[in-house]
C-alpha cells in the first residue's frame, strides 16, 4: 500500500515537472525533441481535419485528437520553441510530407523541420500540437493552459472561448473529423 502511494506521488510529481517545463522561456527549436509522434496522422488519413467540441469547431489532425498552437512560438519563424520535456507533454503534429492533405482547413498548411529532422504540420506558420493529457478524440482539456495554449479554428487561428459552464470539455463525433 505504502509502495502504491509513492509511486503516485512520483507520478504526479514528474506529470507536474513535464507541463512546467512547458512553461520556460529557455527552450529553443536546438534543443531535442524528446517528445513522442502520438499525433502522427494515419497513412491514409489526412494531416488536419475539422470536428466539433463544445468550444466550436476546431482543426485535429489525423488521429482526431486536437490540435493547439503555443503563443510561445513565432509565426512563420520556422521553428518550434517547444522541446526536450514540453514535447513529451505537447507532441508535434507530424507528418511525412511536405504538402500534408487538409479537410475543412481553410488557413495556410505548411510544414517546418524540427531539430530531429522530423516535419512539424504548421497552420499559418504557427507549429501545431497535440496534448497528452487529452484522453480522446475531441478533448480539449489543453485549451489556455498556463496562458499561451490554444485551440485551433479552421482558418489558422487561436480560440480564445472556453467551454460552457457546467459542461465537459470532451468533443462529440457529429459532424466531426474523428470518425
Amino acid at each position: 500500500m505504502k509502495k502504491r502511494l509513492v509511486l503516485a506521488i512520483a507520478g504526479l510529481a514528474l506529470s507536474a515537472v513535464a507541463l512546467a517545463g512547458c512553461a520556460s522561456t529557455g527552450t529553443t527549436a536546438g534543443g531535442t525533441s524528446g517528445g513522442s509522434s502520438k499525433s502522427a496522422p494515419a497513412a491514409t488519413g489526412d494531416a488536419l481535419s475539422t470536428g466539433s467540441t463544445k468550444l466550436g469547431t476546431i482543426v485535429v489532425d489525423g488521429m482526431g485528437d486536437t490540435v493547439y498552437l503555443f503563443t510561445k512560438d513565432t509565426a512563420n519563424s520556422g521553428k518550434s520553441t517547444c522541446t526536450g520535456q514540453c514535447a513529451t507533454m505537447w507532441p508535434a503534429v507530424t507528418t511525412t510530407s511536405s504538402s500534408p492533405k487538409v479537410k475543412g482547413v481553410t488557413g495556410t498548411v505548411g510544414t517546418i523541420t524540427r531539430s530531429d529532422g522530423t516535419m512539424q504540420v504548421t497552420l499559418n506558420g504557427w507549429p501545431l500540437y497535440t496534448f497528452a493529457s487529452d484522453a480522446a478524440p475531441g478533448d480539449t482539456s489543453g485549451q489556455n493552459v498556463q496562458g499561451t495554449w490554444f485551440v485551433v479554428s479552421p482558418a489558422g487561428t487561436k480560440m480564445t472561448t472556453s467551454a460552457p459552464s457546467g459542461t465537459s470539455s470532451s468533443g462529440t463525433s457529429a459532424g466531426g473529423g474523428w470518425s
